[in-house]
């Protein structure tokens, strides 16, 4: 019985840490605070823009998306998700690091 109790706990820390890693970066979502995107946006919810998940599926397996979606923060637009417009959104109000974080934790929904 010994001998299955080490990889059992091997395997328990691993999912552990996995389960860990794949937590946002609180400065990531302090960043999304900051700029105002979860005003309209929530992970798992429709509020008055589409929820990170929606977003993460409609561009699930697009080439550059990433680059996509970050332009489309910049510029802001309408139509994707319905008529409420996005506002965009400069590097005064989100950093181009935070903001390519913050993508890839959406598309990661």
């Amino acid at each position: 019985m010994k001998p299955r109790i080490v990889p059992t706990l091997a395997l328990m820390a691993a999912l552990a840490l996995t389960a860990f890693a794949a937590q946002a970066n609180p400065a990531t979502e302090a960043a999304m605070n900051k700029a105002g995107c979860m005003a309209c946006h929530a992970k798992d919810k429709k509020m008055i823009g589409p929820s990170f998940k929606d977003i993460a599926a409609k561009y699930k397996g697009q080439a550059d998306v990433a680059t996509k979606l970050a332009d489309k923060v910049r510029k802001g637009g309408s139509g994707v998700f319905g008529p409420v417009p996005m506002a965009p959104n400069g590097p005064d109000k989100i950093s181009d690091k935070d903001l390519k974080e913050a993508v890839e934790l959406i598309l990661k929904s």
